[in-house]
């Protein structure tokens, strides 16, 4: 598991690294960009974050002009996906940007089944949607440990197969 991450680790800096030398060669004001990246996982059949190798490859890589890097949920379930947001946040080391996420199915995906196009459940939806939102507002500051509440949000997202 640990040389696949490193090899992730590794394709992410060469391709991050790339894409920086790209926009500086055509004069792009990084001041005004966000990144939208992937994790550092050990592959897509286990898909824990390993937040060290993720932070590390972003700080040898991204510029700290970017204005942030933002995620979405890479499959993970909700709960998961927030955890491993708020392990990077955790890490005691110099980010220069901040790590959130891009609002996709990390927030949305649970609040939707929840809601399931029924009046009825308007707010019911609205009151997991407002968990979620804490939840991930909690993890961009280190400080989510995680609900504990299971159900919806810790169903995962992962489609073995799907293509994009």
């Amino acid at each position: 598991m640990v040389a696949m991450t490193k090899k992730c680790a590794a394709v992410t800096e060469t391709v991050l690294a790339a894409v920086y030398k790209a926009l500086n060669d055509q004069h792009v004001l990084l001041e005004g960009t966000l990144l939208k990246l992937n994790r550092v996982t050990p592959g897509s059949d286990s898909p824990k974050v390993i937040a060290e190798y993720t932070v590390t490859a972003f700080r040898w890589t991204v510029p700290p002009a970017v204005l942030g890097i933002v995620f979405l949920s890479g499959e993970q379930s909700e709960e998961e996906a927030t955890k491993n947001l708020a392990a990077m946040n955790k890490l005691e080391v110099l980010k220069p940007w901040p790590l959130a996420f891009s609002f996709g199915q990390a927030l949305q995906q649970s609040t939707l089944k929840t809601w399931g196009g029924k009046k009825e459940n308007v707010a019911k939806a609205q009151e997991a949607f407002l968990a979620r939102c804490k939840g991930n507002f909690e993890a961009t500051l280190g400080k989510y440990t995680g609900s504990g509440a299971g159900g919806l949000a810790s169903e995962s997202l992962y489609v073995k197969g799907y293509k994009y």
